[in-house]
């Protein structure tokens, strides 16, 4: 039995949200410290959304 997409309601790429999670779990970064990077990058989300995708993907 396949597992269904975690990703599926989301309208960001699972590729940006991966990134974000990483960047926050990995690296001593704050999550404005994300944001910013991100926007860096042109990648336009808030910290309120890191912080909502760090606990909904950061336990897997």
């Amino acid at each position: 039995m396949t597992r269904p997409c975690p990703f599926k309601y989301f309208k960001t790429s699972r590729e940006i949200i991966r990134l974000a999670v990483m960047m926050y779990v990995r690296f001593p970064l704050s999550l404005r410290n994300v944001e910013d990077l991100l926007h860096e990058r042109g990648i336009d989300v808030s910290h309120e959304a890191v912080r909502f995708w760090w606990h909904r993907f950061g336990p897997m």
